[in-house]
């Protein structure tokens, strides 16, 4: 599919379609960008009439259409007064990966090995831990630290303290297995 497309492709236009690759895609085109080749389509899904309702969107290089129908002439689906954006929908979205990169930004020591890292995170696979600068605290009461040993763990309970010595001595086993640097 080269050059102008001519009115079959102006935005808006509904169409069925056959790549190249065998896919058949049915959608509204809601842009081209003539320098990249570029069609972006908004694909029919079944039920989703209602404005607020989400749509699959599938950028598609024209030189791999096959063939296609064209449907319908639809509204413009860039007109400005018919969209709808659920702000507060996306807002909880943004809070709720903002708060997940915090998570997992907590999970990463800051200052230590990759072994220690390692160690960490085989830790935290059964138990509850969080760094305190380059010490780990495990169910906050066991504290492991530098070099990691079974000997470093302080604090806690007996029995806390044998749990968290265990999976450091099979952990560091496990990690001697697989050889120097492969942390």
């Amino acid at each position: 599919m080269e050059g102008g497309g001519g009115e079959e492709l102006a935005v808006g236009c509904v169409l069925s379609l056959r790549t190249t690759l065998g896919d058949e895609i049915e959608g509204q085109i809601v842009a081209y960008d003539r320098p990249s080749n570029i069609l972006v389509i908004r694909c029919s899904q079944e039920g989703s009439s209602n404005a607020g309702a989400r749509r699959n969107i599938r950028l598609l290089k024209a030189n791999y259409i096959q063939d296609f129908t064209y449907l319908k002439k639809a509204e413009d689906p860039l007109d400005l007064n018919k969209c709808y954006i659920d702000l507060a929908g996306l807002q909880a979205r943004e809070e709720a990966s903002l708060r997940q990169a915090e998570i997992e930004a907590e999970r990463i020591g800051v200052g230590v090995t990759s072994e220690a890292q390692s160690l960490f995170d085989a830790l935290s696979k059964t138990l509850p831990v969080r760094w305190d600068k380059t010490v780990i605290v495990v169910m906050n009461e066991v504290r492991v630290s530098i070099p990691y040993l079974p000997e470093n763990v302080t604090g806690g309970t007996p029995a806390a303290n044998d749990r968290v010595k265990k999976v450091l001595e099979f952990e560091r086993k496990r990690l001697q297995a697989r050889g120097p640097g492969q942390f």
